[in-house]
């Protein structure tokens, strides 16, 4: 429950849908009831309801019930300025991500010839790369097709800070600004999200999504303590594309120097 939002999540399999939707609506009534006797509001016609599968031809009715209205099953919603759809295509939220960035491209290049190379870096940084940056390792296992059109903002940026053509080629200015590419920034992110769990600096909820390795029997990596377990997940429910699994291999690929860094500082580094 947020300030001016309350989202609610309900999991099952496939052939217990209908059976879902019902107690979605009972969870709702529940909900409501809460709301008004604490003084709140909850708008029935703002609800958003959307079902995220991979089974095709699941059973449902065509909408839900909330309070007074019958709410329709969204084709896509957004969360935490992050859009989801019902496939986790995420294609919807990569387009718009793409969008903003864009338009912020075009509001610094019309200004570009009063600014210097720092300050437009600086700009380019907190309008752009901010958003480019966010909740991007909801893109890990993504197809590469998708990252590329992220991939293309960055270098578009790059040219923009040295006024460069688009003939020129971009792996020198990237590698001036110290920029990684999309691919790497997200697996960074990743990455440092399993170094604040190792050393306990992660909160909770995403602590207890990942296990440290311990083998059955004595090996000689066995002294390795920084190593997690690889859960096995199914890729037809994009299993491999959640964070318990992108996490423990992301990490486990690193060298044991950087996975036994003693400071945050220099595991960045």
């Amino acid at each position: 429950m947020f300030a001016d939002d309350t989202e609610l999540y309900k999991s099952d399999s496939p052939s217990e849908a209908f059976t879902l939707s019902r107690t979605i609506e009972a969870c709702i009534s529940d909900v409501k009831v809460w709301v008004v006797q604490n003084k709140l509001q909850l708008n029935d016609d703002k609800t958003e309801i959307l079902l995220i599968g991979s089974a095709p031809g699941i059973d449902l009715p065509s909408s839900v019930r909330v309070g007074h209205s019958d709410i329709s099953f969204s084709s896509a919603a957004r969360n935490l300025g992050v859009i989801f759809d019902s496939e986790l295509a995420l294609k919807e939220q990569v387009n718009k991500l793409c969008q903003l960035a864009y338009l912020e491209i075009r509001r610094i290049g019309s200004i570009r010839q009063y600014l210097s190379v720092e300050a437009t870096k600086t700009l380019v940084s907190s309008l752009v790369l901010s958003r480019l940056d966010y909740c991007n390792a909801l893109l890990a296992g993504c197809p590469q097709v998708l990252l590329d059109k992220i991939q293309r903002v960055i270098n578009c940026s790059a040219r923009l800070i040295y006024k460069a053509s688009k003939s020129a080629h971009i792996t020198p200015l990237l590698f001036d600004l110290h920029w990684l590419p999309i691919s790497s920034r997200i697996q960074y992110k990743i990455a440092l999200t399993c170094f604040h769990i190792i050393s306990g600096t992660a909160p909770p909820y995403l602590s207890e999504l990942l296990r440290l390795y311990s083998p059955s029997r004595s090996l000689r990596s066995a002294s390795d303590t920084r190593i997690f377990r690889v859960p096995r997940v199914c890729r037809r429910t994009l299993g491999e594309r959640s964070f318990q699994y992108i996490g423990p291999v992301i990490w486990n690929s690193l060298s044991f120097s950087v996975r036994h860094a003693t400071t945050l500082s220099s595991f960045k580094s």
